[in-house]
């Protein structure tokens, strides 16, 4: 159930709201917009109580149920956008938020170069996993706690910051000693756990879409993050599994103005997990920064011919460069920016 104040509203208005609603045993959020207050209703007897409970209290001006599956991330919640701040940048705001790295953290001369290249070409993140979830256990694992620390070396050396995916909810606290952003790969969606452990931290996150997953099951997995109070949470369209197989996923554009018409969240793409091949990176890059995506999420590696994870994927220093002069073209034609 949401609850719109009226302009103006008082604070004494606004809590006795709150109060009510802890009464009849509801969870409530508060979204203080620009203009006026926002109080969310949350439990499962929401949709049993009279809407004249609420409306007819105080400073109350309009008053209505949430139909769809997600609460927290929807729009009839927040209807102004979500503006994740990392440092000194704004993602979700004009500005086209660049992270760029390699897929795996390999070695510390691998990192290294491959954040001094990608900072210099207008990456404002470094992206770089330490813990590395494959679908095989045969398959190269990532250097865990040993990258971690890489991952804080190089961020603290060359000046940017830093974000890396975190599987485990016991984990969550290393990790975000050494990264500015947590990410939530495709296979964790729904690790509920996690999800709930990442709430606790309030540290920002990048929720990957789950690779078989509607855009319903992801706002909902999202609302995990949100109930818990972090309303730090990026998500990233980055392919689904259809029965197309000339890329390794189908990339679903139409999911960023989908997600921008449903939700408050800032919606990034990672162009990188969809293509499959270095070579069709740039274009799903440039369709999503047209379509609206308020960042990208970029495979760059010094050397991808002996990349341990994704080479095959991963553009080079030089490709990168252009591919960064082009989406500055991109950006500018739909009014927005990249630095």
């Amino acid at each position: 159930m949401i609850i719109e104040m009226k302009k103006g509203a008082s604070e004494a208005e606004v809590n006795a709201v709150v109060q009510k609603a802890k009464s009849l045993g509801l969870e409530v959020q508060l979204n203080r917009g620009t203009d006026k207050t926002v109080v969310a209703l949350l439990g499962s007897h929401t949709g049993q109580l009279p809407i004249d409970h609420f409306a007819v209290l105080a400073g109350v001006d309009k008053v209505t149920r949430i139909m769809m599956p997600y609460k927290l991330s929807s729009r009839e919640v927040k209807p102004q956008n979500t503006i994740v701040e990392v440092g000194d940048l704004a993602i979700g705001g004009n500005r086209v938020i660049v992270m760029a790295g390699p897929c795996a953290v390999e070695s510390e001369k691998q990192l290294m170069e491959a954040a001094r290249h990608v900072k210099a070409a207008g990456a404002s993140i470094l992206r770089g996993g330490a813990f590395k979830p494959r679908t095989s256990p045969f398959s190269f694992q990532g250097l865990e706690e040993a990258g971690l620390a890489l991952l804080e070396r190089v961020r603290k050396q060359v000046g940017i910051p830093v974000i890396t995916e975190v599987v485990d909810p016991h984990e969550v606290g290393i990790v975000s000693k050494a990264a500015d952003i947590l990410q939530v790969g495709s296979r964790n969606m729904q690790n509920f756990t996690l999800l709930t452990s990442i709430g606790k931290s309030q540290w920002p996150v990048v929720l990957k879409r789950g690779f078989s997953c509607t855009i319903t099951e992801w706002l909902t997995a999202a609302d995990y993050i949100l109930a818990e109070g972090n309303v730090n949470v990026i998500l990233c369209e980055r392919g689904i599994r259809t029965f197309e197989d000339s890329t390794r996923f189908s990339l679903d554009i139409s999911a960023i103005p989908v997600v921008k018409r449903a939700s408050h969240l800032p919606v990034i793409v990672d162009p990188s997990h969809a293509a499959g091949h270095h070579d069709l990176v740039p274009a799903l890059a440039k369709a999503a920064v047209a379509a609206g995506a308020d960042g990208l999420l970029i495979e760059v590696h010094p050397n991808p011919a002996e990349a341990l994870v994704d080479g095959l994927q991963s553009l080079n220093p030089k490709e990168f460069a252009t591919l960064m002069d082009e989406l500055r073209l991109v950006a500018k034609a739909i009014g927005r920016e990249i630095q």
